[in-house]
């Protein structure tokens, strides 16, 4: 969004902004992967040791060749006393034109309903998960949709909503909103997840192309009131930015750190900070902490630790899966396995195109006391880790 929209929605007290100057012009530092143990030359656990106390739970897996055996983009959420787990699916390719969204619900994370249908494609429509956002009363879950548009490498997408009060009925789909009543042209991030105060962050990736951008709203529901945020994307070749499919985490400041993966292949992390909630962001930096290219997690314990979960490699292999700690959200140098690629790391049952060994495209979630970590394993089954957060805090410093 211009600069100008940002100013006259600050005057109208649309939007809030602490006091201080704009952090267009400032730098963040970057993030620093320092592990000690932490050995490339042991790929299958990167030389780390295993997480304390986790415990591990299909939510879906294909039985037979008849199965939709694509899954992926696992993201889970709590609501009215039952995890609601969302993916997308389909018979054996990665954004096939059949691709449904589908959820499961679960009392306890363990055993896990059959899976039902969400959204279901329309001719000339591909749709994929975009997850999900509740105040506790009303579930949103985000659907993107993608238009077959024939104009070379551009892609072109958009976001809508269903709504549900009772996670069995939904509303018809909406468009998502700009603070100004427009539809916002772009595909929602997987990440939707309120700062400190309740404001709502994630990020659009906007067309023609595929542009990272961060976008907020104090729309507690993230239906409309959204606002992108000033952030300066490096230099790319071609229409896709080099940052894609980022998270987030709040630092010992006080201030939210978008983490993206890096598209340009130097499989780093690109960081961006932000010291007005948003509003705002640093230049992006490529910090070296290693990462596999992939879709990755971040965020907060309770005691304010920063987790950041990722494969992270130099390379596209995508195991181990790895959870990462940090104290200030800048040096990161605790580290534990969630999945391996020893014994229980799966064979692949059914090929299909951009299907890849490992576990892709974590998302999480914490919750009464345990961290949940949703992925795809081999990208055909649905699963999730779950650490007693107790046995990771470290707290950060008075």
């Amino acid at each position: 969004m211009a600069k100008g929209l940002i100013g006259a929605l600050l005057a109208a007290g649309l939007l809030t902004s602490p006091s201080g100057p704009a952090l267009a012009q400032t730098s963040h530092d970057g993030l620093i992967f320092d592990v000690p143990g932490f050995d490339r030359s042991h790929p299958a656990t990167l030389g780390l040791p295993f997480a304390p106390e986790a415990d591990h739970f299909t939510v879906y897996a294909p039985m037979s060749d008849a199965d939709y055996a694509y899954n992926h983009g696992a993201v889970l959420t709590w609501f009215q006393g039952r995890y609601y787990m969302q993916w997308q699916s389909s018979f054996r390719d990665e954004d096939a034109a059949e691709t449904r969204v589908m959820y499961a619900v679960s009392s306890d994370a363990e055993t896990w309903s059959e899976p039902r249908i969400l959204a279901s494609p329309a001719d000339g429509l591909t749709i994929t998960n975009g997850g999900w956002v509740t105040d506790g009363e009303t579930l949103i879950a985000y659907i993107n949709v993608w238009p077959d548009v024939d104009d070379g490498d551009l892609k072109y997408g958009f976001a809508q909503y269903v709504a549900s009060t009772d996670g069995l009925s939904w509303s018809a789909p909406e468009r998502v909103l700009m603070a100004d009543g427009s539809p916002v042209s772009g595909i929602i991030e997987q990440d939707t997840r309120a700062l400190p105060g309740g404001r709502l962050l994630t990020a659009f990736h906007v067309e023609p192309g595929l542009i990272a951008k961060p976008y907020i709203t104090d729309d507690p529901l993230g239906m409309t009131g959204w606002v992108e945020g000033e952030f300066h994307n490096l230099e790319s070749e071609g229409p896709t930015s080099r940052e894609l499919e980022p998270s987030w985490f709040v630092n010992a400041n006080g201030n939210p750190v978008m983490v993206f993966r890096d598209q340009g292949g130097s499989f780093k992390t690109i960081a961006s900070e932000s010291r007005d909630k948003g509003l705002t962001w640093s230049a992006p930096v490529l910090s070296d902490f290693p990462d596999s290219r992939s879709k990755q997690s971040a965020g907060n314990l309770g005691d304010g630790t920063v987790f950041r979960v990722n494969n992270p490699r130099r390379d596209r292999e995508r195991y181990p899966l790895v959870l990462s700690l940090s104290e200030d959200g800048q040096v990161f140098d605790r580290a534990y396995v969630v999945r391996s690629g020893l014994t229980d790391l799966p064979a692949m049952q059914h090929d299909g195109r951009y299907k890849r060994i490992g576990y892709s495209y974590p998302k999480s979630f914490v919750h009464n006391g345990f961290l949940y970590i949703a992925y795809a394993t081999n990208k055909e089954r649905i699963e999730l880790t779950r650490i007693p957060v107790s046995s990771l805090s470290v707290g950060l410093p008075d």
